[in-house]
């Protein structure tokens, strides 16, 4: 289990650190160029790059269901849709969309977005902290 979350770290670095510069030779379809947590908020935040006619795209998410791991974690898959997932691949965007955490089917666990057939990110979200009125 080791192993498989060094990789998952390295796999997560490789995806997130694409240089801008590459965006408009490289992006073929909608990738992660940031992907992290925000505790303050309690919310993904996504940073996409992606192509096509227009930036006003929109992200969605559709959670899988969850999964406990051998270690006594748990994981669930996100899929990160495109409202424009047809859009003709003219020219090179970038959109940062907030995604609330109050529909994570299980907490904490790992999740892992996805978007394009080899584009993912894994984090870890922790359990949800009750603020105190």
């Amino acid at each position: 289990m080791k192993n498989l979350s060094v990789f998952v770290v390295v796999e997560f670095i490789l995806v997130t650190a694409v240089p801008t510069g590459m965006l408009s030779t490289s992006v073929r379809a909608d990738n992660f160029t940031n992907v992290y947590y925000s505790a303050r908020k309690d919310q993904l935040v996504v940073t996409m790059a992606y192509r096509g006619t227009n930036p006003s795209h929109t992200f969605s998410l559709k959670w899988g269901p969850c999964q406990d791991l051998d270690d006594g974690g748990r994981t669930v898959a996100a899929e990160l849709l495109d409202s424009q997932w047809q859009d003709v691949e003219q020219m090179d965007f970038k959109k940062t969309t907030r995604f609330s955490l109050a529909d994570i089917p299980c907490r904490p666990a790992q999740v892992t977005l996805r978007s394009a057939p080899r584009f993912f990110a894994t984090l870890q979200i922790p359990a949800k902290v009750v603020q105190k009125p």
